[in-house]
């Protein structure tokens, strides 16, 4: 019996894969079924807090572990969670508008994805903008949320996108403006390191805000909730350590009557992830949904790829995560550090990568073995 999960970042997934093996120590040869106990081994007992990497390490083995008490047990992880409270969930598709950036390219990709029965769309118009942008930047990046909602009508929810990028000024600038086209929210304005800054954005707007996914630790959570300002909470299950903690903070958020709408732009293991959680938390506002639009293979790598009908993501009732990974088709694409996202880059949105070359003081060390596959936890 084995589980599987999913730990990897922007930039960092091989330093991801190294932090699992390090951790090995403090979780091989434990029980599967005392989740919080390897928990505490792997972020109390360390006294080192490693962020984003230390923590999507541990939602490697967290998830992995959920996979086998599921099996081991018969049921979807949802029902050792508390139980489906949802049969099927919201769904909004992102990745979707890899190309020029274009009021046209948009409007047209935009259309296409409607047609593919999502009826919510996420989307960053803003190029590569940092702090602030000057006119022209500004005019284009509104001009392409005006195609898009020109393009799908009224009825199609639009999230905005904001990748960290703005100062609070520009921020309230841009708020104010978007509220025209009436998106379902405003995500990530300002940098997630000063909740102050959010918290102030959301207050100066009335476009919602939607904040929560690069947060790493149920304390940030608690200090973001606890102003009473954004009400979409989007914790992200890597970022969180995994399941257990991505709960708490999906209960949390309920306890202030806020919605939670989990961020989930990994591959086909973390949207399994995230359909275990959905499914049980009755605060869940919709799902990001990135499969469709990644690269062509991604639903290949594993048997049971997330369904979508009529807008909606079906939740399965097979045991554990509900998938099995096929390892032919995994083996067909090794990693490449060239898939690193440059997001402050100019025609990042063409979703193309970045090659990277490794400087001379690094080519020298011996490369892990890529066709090693971890142990199963």
């Amino acid at each position: 019996l084995y589980g599987v999960g999913e730990g990897t970042l922007n930039a960092f997934a091989k330093t991801v894969e190294a932090a699992v093996h390090e951790l090995a120590p403090r979780y091989e040869g434990m029980d599967p079924f005392q989740v919080e106990t390897i928990l505490q081994r792997m972020t109390r007992d360390l006294y080192s807090e490693g962020g984003q990497i230390h923590m999507n390490a541990v939602a490697a083995v967290e998830v992995a572990c959920w996979d086998i008490i599921g099996k081991a047990s018969g049921r979807p992880i949802y029902d050792l969670l508390g139980g489906r409270y949802h049969d099927s969930l919201p769904a909004y598709a992102n990745g979707w508008y890899a190309g020029p950036r274009t009021p046209e390219s948009f409007a047209e990709r935009a259309v296409e994805v409607v047609a593919r029965g999502y009826t919510a769309l996420k989307f960053d118009p803003f190029g590569a903008a940092w702090r602030t942008m000057d006119l022209p930047e500004r005019h284009l990046s509104l001009g392409i949320v005006r195609a898009v909602r020109e393009a799908v009508g009224p009825d199609v929810q639009l999230m905005i996108e904001g990748h960290c990028r703005f100062s609070v000024g520009e921020a309230v600038w841009l708020g104010e403006r978007l509220a025209e086209f009436e998106p379902t929210w405003f995500e990530e304005p300002t940098h997630h390191g000063k909740v102050d800054a959010v918290v102030e954005v959301a207050r100066k707007i009335t476009v919602p805000v939607a904040t929560g996914e690069s947060f790493s630790s149920i304390h940030q959570h608690a200090e973001l909730l606890a102003h009473n300002a954004v009400h979409i909470i989007q914790p992200e299950p890597g970022n969180m350590g995994g399941i257990w903690r991505t709960r708490q903070v999906c209960t949390m958020a309920d306890a202030h009557y806020a919605v939670v709408a989990p961020h989930n732009a990994q591959g086909p293991i973390s949207t399994a992830t995230c359909l275990q959680l959905g499914a049980c938390a009755p605060n869940l506002l919709t799902q990001e949904i990135f499969d469709e639009f990644n690269v062509e293979w991604e639903r290949e790598l594993v048997d049971h790829p997330a369904e979508l009908i009529s807008g909606r993501i079906q939740i399965p009732d097979r045991p554990g995560l509900g998938i099995e990974l096929n390892w032919t088709e995994i083996e067909k694409h090794p990693y490449e550090v060239s898939n690193f996202l440059p997001l402050f880059a100019t025609g990042w949105e063409r979703r193309e990568g970045e090659r990277v070359s490794a400087p001379d003081s690094v080519a020298a060390v011996p490369a892990a073995d890529e066709d090693a596959r971890p142990a199963p936890a």
